[in-house]
């Protein structure tokens, strides 16, 4: 069997088990051909046990206008404003606090990001969860 070229890589953020054929979805699938309500489906049975996140997809999307996609862990700002209990960052984020977190809730975060970050230890994890919510005006404790 011959290997299928690739024609376009897309990378979206949708939420869980909720796609469906209107935009962001069909705007970004739509000029590659792509039938996006299948892709809708096949995106909600896989992300239906974590609804109410935003899940990441990379889509690759092959000349014969079929595709295969992969799903990426929640977005480090969801995360730290949903353990901060924010419904957003601050304003101002050098000048203003907008929440604090726990040393261990900066752990869980890593740990649950790491497959994704180019770190090679937890602690380097750490450091650019800790970045993040320092410029999202969140304090780590």
């Amino acid at each position: 069997m011959a290997k299928k070229r690739v024609s376009a890589i897309v990378k979206i953020q949708l939420p869980a088990g909720a796609a469906t054929p209107a935009p962001p979805v069909g705007t970004a699938l739509g000029p590659h051909g792509v039938q996006t309500m299948e892709f809708c489906k096949q995106y909600n049975a896989a992300t239906e046990s974590q609804r109410g996140s935003v899940i990441p997809v990379e889509i690759t999307i092959f000349e014969d206008r079929s595709f295969t996609f992969v799903l990426k862990t929640s977005p480090t700002p969801v995360l730290l404003r949903q353990a901060a209990g924010l419904e957003k960052g601050a304003t101002s984020p050098g000048k203003e606090s907008s929440g604090t977190i726990s040393d261990d809730q900066l752990t869980e975060i890593a740990q649950v990001k790491m497959p994704d970050l180019n770190a090679n230890d937890l602690e380097s994890a750490k450091r650019q969860v800790a970045g993040t919510a320092r410029s999202m005006g969140i304090s780590v404790k």
